[in-house]
């Protein structure tokens, strides 16, 4: 009876690592996809950035 309950004690710690595994790559996903859209709006500021840049440096050197 002891090594059956030890057994079970064991099994159930298995299942509850899992389940700590299958929620922490639950949460590396869900951060995964925000750092992707993260990554695209810098990307997107950065052009806008540079495009405006190009803009201001056109305007003053007309205005030169």
């Amino acid at each position: 009876m002891r090594i059956y309950h030890k057994t079970l004690k064991g099994i159930e710690a298995m299942i509850d690592v899992q389940r700590m595994v299958k929620d922490m790559k639950k949460i590396v996903e869900e951060t995964n996809t925000t750092m992707t859209e993260m990554e695209g709006t810098v990307l997107m500021a950065s052009i806008n950035n540079q495009t405006l840049n190009a803009m201001n440096i056109t305007q003053i050197s007309e205005d030169l």
